[in-house]
């Protein structure tokens, strides 16, 4: 029987910072399900932002030649795509929203085609999309950024699973100083590929 698979993206510019910990956590016990996970740093990543050419129209594809086609194939064999990203300015940090942009060839093959994705190799139709988020300001301001991940999630034919967002966290590290968060990403993880499939 095929491993569920895990797509985690860490958006964040910043290594070992309050999302990547969160992330690691949510992978590390999703490994420990039983799942096969796969961490993917959105900053290292060269994907240039959409052209608007609609290119895409014609088969799906984005015509555009960069390490987007790589993460685009491992976004559909995903059983559960894991985005971890801060909080700036109400939205994620530029290289997630390129690769959010760059999705428009998935808009395309969904709603201009009527094209659906194939079953993961596991066999899911829908797949599972968890958000990760901290943001610096003590006022919750994640209304932005969640409308921008539920379309992202949408287009990719995930149903938006689940969510951590954290205000008030901003430093490097900041996250460590709360356990019970750091507990909820271990729990989610391990729920992602453990709770039943409808």
């Amino acid at each position: 029987m095929t491993k569920t698979k895990v797509l985690g993206i860490a958006g964040s510019p910043r290594r070992a910072g309050n999302t990547d910990t969160l992330l690691d956590l949510f992978l590390s016990a999703a490994e420990s399900a039983g799942a096969e996970v796969e961490k993917v740093i959105a900053a290292k990543l060269n994907i240039a932002g959409c052209l608007a050419c609609n290119g895409c129209w014609e088969d799906g594809r984005c015509i555009v030649r960069d390490d987007w086609q790589w993460l685009y194939e491992e976004l559909i064999a995903a059983d559960v795509i894991a985005l971890a990203a801060p909080l700036q300015f109400w939205n994620v940090p530029a290289p997630v929203k390129a690769l959010i942009d760059r999705s428009q060839c998935q808009w395309a093959r969904k709603f201009v085609l009527k094209a659906p994705l194939p079953a993961t190799p596991a066999g899911h139709t829908r797949r599972r999309g968890v958000f990760i988020c901290v943001g610096g300001d003590r006022r919750p301001h994640f209304d932005g950024v969640t409308r921008t991940v539920r379309a992202f999630f949408i287009v990719h034919e995930a149903d938006y699973w689940a969510e951590l967002l954290y205000s008030n966290v901003d430093a490097k590290g900041d996250i460590m100083n709360h356990p019970d968060a750091l507990q909820q990403a271990r729990d989610l993880g391990a729920r992602a590929v453990l709770e039943s499939w409808r």
